[in-house]
């Protein structure tokens, strides 16, 4: 089963929705404003990133919304204080839309072509 975890005032999290309706493919949406990530499903999109980034830290680097007002608040931490930070943190910090497909792949932001290959 795919989720999508964002927010529903998020252009990207409303496109990420549609293109999994427009092609009838079944998926979750959570919204972090009412939900946020728990650690076991933060830790595993964590982790499904880090395979394809090279590691844990590439990942939460990857996550992070650098365009957020909040940015500020982790862009200065030790690398080994982000992802706890970013944890969190999560509704202000991510980078929207999170996609997890399974245990088998995660993206961050929109990723139409891998998303595509998820059918």
């Amino acid at each position: 089963m795919i989720q999508v975890f964002g927010t529903n005032k998020s252009f990207d999290c409303k496109a990420a929705q549609r293109f999994f309706k427009e092609r009838r493919i079944q998926f979750q949406f959570i919204d972090l404003k009412e939900k946020e990530m728990s650690a076991g499903e933060f830790d595993s999109v964590v982790s499904l990133l880090a395979k394809k980034e090279g590691s844990r830290l590439d990942a939460i680097d990857l996550m992070l919304d650098k365009n957020s007002k909040n940015y500020s608040e982790i862009a200065y931490l030790d690398d080994s204080e982000k992802e706890e930070k970013l944890f969190e943190n999560q509704t202000n910090l991510l980078k929207l839309p999170v996609c997890r497909n399974g245990k088998v792949d995660a993206t961050v932001g929109m990723a139409q072509k891998i998303w595509e290959t998820w059918v």
